[in-house]
């Protein structure tokens, strides 16, 4: 299996590229991640500082595409609400508009409000099942946190965490987190159901 180079092992065949800052805000990093498969490696989210062949890279929203790089070398998949943004600045290889299963082990949950087209995705290595939820829900301060813009669904985005608190994983995995802070969080279905239920109050009563 091809592996992207100078990437950090996070727990066997999932890889952490080295974590890059956000130019608008510094006190926060990205990380992208590398699923290595016997069906083909994928890469989630997108940081100028990975490179290397996959064989398929999938972004969370439309706003990662400025940090596509031209060294990683994949076809971009989106969800097709945010391709045309995404268009702008990478080429998208295909779209899906649908909750989706790839191959028994990754699937594609469509989760708007943050963006319209913004999607989780949840992986089960056999050993641990990784929910990536991009911006939806960061951790930053050791808190779970939304990303409510003034372009956000509101409406939307408290139906896609009503959906993720019922999901079941054990290790969430945002694309923001504070910089220097943990790029993962561990979680059981009591956690998880307290967290994102804080985040729906916080929505509902205006934060």
């Amino acid at each position: 299996m091809t592996q992207l180079a100078d990437m950090e092992i996070v727990v066997p065949g999932l890889y952490a590229s080295p974590p890059e800052s956000l130019p608008f805000n510094r006190t926060l990093e990205i990380r992208s991640f590398l699923l290595e498969r016997d069906a083909g490696n994928l890469l989630v989210y997108s940081t100028t500082t990975a490179s290397g062949d996959v064989w398929r890279q999938y972004l969370n929203h439309w706003h990662e595409a400025a940090f596509v790089p031209e060294t990683v070398h994949a076809p971009l998949f989106v969800h097709a609400a945010d391709r045309t943004e995404t268009e702008n600045e990478r080429a998208v290889r295909a779209a899906f508009s649908r909750r989706h299963m790839l191959d028994d082990d990754f699937e594609a949950i469509p989760t708007p409000g943050h963006t319209p087209g913004a999607t989780a995705y949840l992986w089960d290595n056999g050993e641990h099942r990784f929910l990536f939820t991009g911006d939806t829900i960061m951790v930053r301060g050791g808190e779970w946190r939304t990303a409510v813009l003034g372009s956000s669904d509101r409406g939307a985005y408290l139906e896609s965490l009503a959906l993720m608190r019922d999901l079941d994983f054990d290790v969430l995995v945002p694309w923001v987190v504070d910089a220097g802070g943990p790029h993962h969080a561990l979680t059981d279905a009591a956690e998880t159901r307290r967290r994102i239920n804080a985040l729906i109050d916080e929505i509902w009563s205006g934060g």
